[in-house]
């Protein structure tokens, strides 16, 4: 009975530090790419450490820097593409990382380690990796397309899709000219700012958030999009396809980094070391179809996701994709362009 008393009178005075000093339980809020952070990767995390996590998503790297330069948001982890870092970095709104947090950064795999766009993960840790390229639904799309210009095809007038993200849609803009993607000449630009004005007498609209959706059920005949996104719908719909054209296409990387206005940056430090666990790596691979930076998480992985070309492209269809880095002051000739070609009728 003693012990009893004894312990009701520890939480007893526990629960009045606590009031006291406004204690309160731990909290992370993440900011991340729509379909490629699994909810249930996000629940795990939660209920093995305790810590309350606010999640939210977007649909373009503009976006978000957006959001971080106007000071909002109040994030403790984002997740920005390659060029997206480079940018991040030069206007100082991200942490140097402190490696030393992040115990399983040695699970990284050799090719992810030196990355040109963060040399030694200075100031992000690579998460996942894909491809942009093209999906058709087979039911609307007779010959498997190969290149950029079907979607500038009229017999798909108001059935094909791009991707409402200005460096994406400029890939296949300038691409089907001839051009790298991420070029900084603004005769290119110009010329694929021409071509993206001209598509849009074919077009059904621009998504970034529901493409996969729209090729699985035959609204859409062809769409732009990433690759994780339409692996998703390919799992549940067999008639969908994806292809990286012979123009290249473009290969990113997504990674996590730490805002410097983060107020939880030990929180987004587990959360970095948690998700980098090989058996973490392949379930949020599998459930986001998303190819992962952790090559000891490869063989806990289906082979219908090891296996599948859409989601790991032959080494000759990588070799030939375009990796877009800071385009620097050529952003104002992007961010010109895209004006025109949104406004166009």
């Amino acid at each position: 009975m003693k012990n009893w008393k004894s312990l009701l009178a520890t939480i007893s005075t526990v629960s009045m530090v606590a009031f006291a000093t406004g204690a309160s339980a731990a909290e992370l809020n993440i900011y991340a790419w729509a379909g490629e952070l699994p909810q249930e990767i996000v629940d795990d995390f939660s209920k093995e450490t305790g810590i309350t996590v606010t999640f939210d998503t977007y649909d373009s790297n503009e976006t978000m820097m957006a959001k971080l330069s106007a000071g909002a948001g109040g994030y403790d982890l984002i997740e920005p593409s390659q060029y997206t870092v480079q940018v991040l970095v030069k206007q100082g709104l991200i942490l140097e990382l402190d490696h030393a947090k992040i115990p399983n950064l040695s699970n990284l795999g050799a090719p992810f380690k030196n990355v040109s766009f963060d040399p030694g993960q200075k100031h992000s840790v690579p998460y996942v990796w894909g491809t942009t390229g093209l999906a058709y639904n087979e039911d609307c799309v007779k010959t498997p397309p190969t290149s950029w210009k079907v979607l500038w095809d009229p017999q798909y007038e108001g059935r094909i899709y791009m991707l409402d993200n200005m460096l994406a849609a400029y890939i296949a803009g300038l691409q089907v000219n001839g051009f790298h993607a991420g070029s900084t000449n603004p005769a290119e630009i110009e010329k694929a700012t021409q071509s993206l004005i001209e598509q849009k007498k074919v077009l059904g609209g621009y998504n970034s958030t529901n493409f996969g959706d729209l090729v699985a059920s035959g609204e859409a005949c062809l769409v732009q999009g990433w690759n994780g996104s339409i692996a998703q719908v390919m799992a549940t719909n067999p008639k969908v396809k994806y292809v990286i054209p012979d123009e290249g296409g473009s290969m990113w990387i997504d990674g996590l980094a730490i805002p410097k206005a983060a107020k939880n940056v030990e929180e987004a430090y587990k959360f970095i070391d948690y998700i980098m666990r090989p058996e973490v790596a392949a379930k949020a691979a599998n459930l986001s179809k998303s190819a992962t930076v952790i090559d000891k998480a490869m063989p806990l992985l289906p082979k219908e996701v090891s296996g599948n070309t859409a989601i790991y492209p032959p080494q000759d269809k990588l070799m030939k994709a375009d990796f877009i880095l800071d385009v620097g002051d050529a952003t104002k000739l992007y961010q010109d362009g895209w004006t025109k070609v949104k406004t166009a009728q």
